[in-house]
């Protein structure tokens, strides 16, 4: 059932945000914003949030609300012109160029590796050697030992195949940093120009792949990373312009894309799955990821609290840079804390000024089976429409123009207690509607 709402969520998502995001100038700093009061946001939860980041050696937050940013702190000497780097949340970046350069013909993910690093790139036999693709490195299921010394490291004699291919999870930087040969031999460029040349113009997407030992790691301003999480939330496009038009690859990215770590999909972290594995670990752990995160949460996760989230059903944007103290490789206990304060933040408050006609909206039928409709008298008619799970999970969102009649589609939906929130000219009403199957 979990899945189908997540369904529902997609579904939902893919309708609305191309209508009501907002999209910053290609070039400058002009950026619009919105209160938190706007949305009925709990704003006094904010300042424990800033200062729980400050403690984590924070240098810079933001989030977006439909494009707009809602929230943005910076700490210390850190500003919106600091660059700072991405660490593996990079990884998701690097997704999203292969894919654009499979939409422009230079290469299939479907292609071995050996057709572009040529043959000998493992000191595997050249058998098993063959049956890598560049599918295998974006689902980290190449099969090669990630161990140290191996972790980072290059050369063929650090890429050992210690399983077949596709049956092994394991998080592995060679493989995945060796993408950025295949994008040289494929198309000509490196990373840095390829990004320049089919993404920095249409997007203002804009910052530096730099060489640190074996890895090659992102730099950029942290607004460019907000940038590309707004491109990631509008399905591949930049307000109305198209970047990635590979659709397939696009949904491919931010889905499971095996069945070991269903919580991954092609270098990017996917919430409300049913199990997950962690960097350096065999072991799959029961729920979610990130519990405190919606589900339909999909992330670039780095080193030290570098963080980038992408929650569809609510429009949102979230983004971390900075130092932490927590040692994991992706720091997904330091961003799922972050959602708990931000489900503090998200809270849906009750308008002080009175409804007075609230015997005047009603909801029917209640309990509901497979679908419950909304009425109002047309002197409060109403404008958006927010259904909670009992978990305060956001399930249903609609913005419009004013109306006095609604029905909604609840029959994929779990049995149980949901809170309406009904949004009128004199405030916000309240219900709560049973469903029952």
């Amino acid at each position: 059932m979990r899945i189908s709402i997540i369904l529902l969520f997609w579904a939902y998502a893919m309708s609305l945000t191309a209508q009501s995001l907002y999209f910053p100038p290609i070039s400058g700093n002009e950026w619009e914003t919105i209160t938190p009061e706007e949305v009925f946001w709990c704003s006094d939860s904010i300042q424990p949030l800033y200062d729980y980041l400050e403690a984590e050696e924070t240098k810079a937050f933001i989030v977006l609300k439909d494009g707009k940013i809602i929230m943005e702190k910076y700490f210390g000497n850190f500003n919106q012109n600091s660059p700072w780097y991405w660490a593996s949340a990079g990884k998701s970046l690097t997704s999203f160029l292969v894919g654009l350069a499979q939409q422009q013909g230079s290469l299939s993910i479907e292609d071995q590796t050996s057709m572009y690093l040529g043959q000998g790139w493992t000191s595997c036999d050249s058998l098993a050697e063959n049956q890598r693709t560049i599918r295998h490195q974006l689902t980290m299921t190449t099969g090669f030992d990630d161990g140290f010394p191996y972790f980072d490291c290059l050369t063929p004699s650090c890429l050992n195949c210690i399983a077949e291919a596709g049956e092994r999870w394991a998080y592995h930087n060679s493989p995945y940093t060796l993408l950025d040969s295949v994008l040289f031999y494929s198309t000509g460029l490196n990373a840095n120009n390829f990004l320049m040349q089919h993404l920095s113009g249409t997007t203002g997407i804009t910052g530096s792949y730099i060489k640190i030992g074996n890895n090659n790691v992102f730099y950029s301003r942290p607004r460019k990373m907000a940038r590309f999480g707004l491109l990631m939330l509008n399905d591949g496009k930049w307000d109305q312009t198209p970047v990635m038009t590979d659709m397939e690859y696009y949904q491919d990215m931010i889905q499971p894309s095996q069945s070991i770590n269903p919580s991954y999909g092609y270098l990017w972290w996917l919430n409300g799955q049913n199990s997950y594995r962690l960097p350096q670990s065999q072991v799959s752990f029961n729920g979610p990821l990130m519990p405190q995160a919606p589900n339909d949460t999909y992330a670039g996760l780095g080193k030290n609290g570098q963080l980038l989230n992408i929650v569809p059903s609510e429009n949102l944007v979230l983004i971390r840079m900075g130092n932490s103290a927590q040692s994991s490789l992706i720091a997904h206990v330091l961003n799922d804390k972050i959602w708990e304060y931000m489900n503090a933040i998200r809270c849906q408050v009750i308008s002080t000024k009175s409804v007075d006609k609230d015997v005047d909206i009603w909801l029917s039928p209640n309990p509901a089976h497979e679908s419950i409709s909304i009425h109002s008298k047309m002197e409060i008619p109403f404008t958006k429409v927010q259904v909670f799970s009992s978990q305060g999970q956001i399930i249903f969102a609609k913005a419009h123009h004013p109306v006095d009649s609604m029905k909604i589609n609840v029959k994929d939906w779990p049995s149980g207690i949901y809170l309406v929130y009904i949004s009128t000219k004199g405030g916000i009403i309240r219900k709560k509607i049973l469903v029952r199957h």
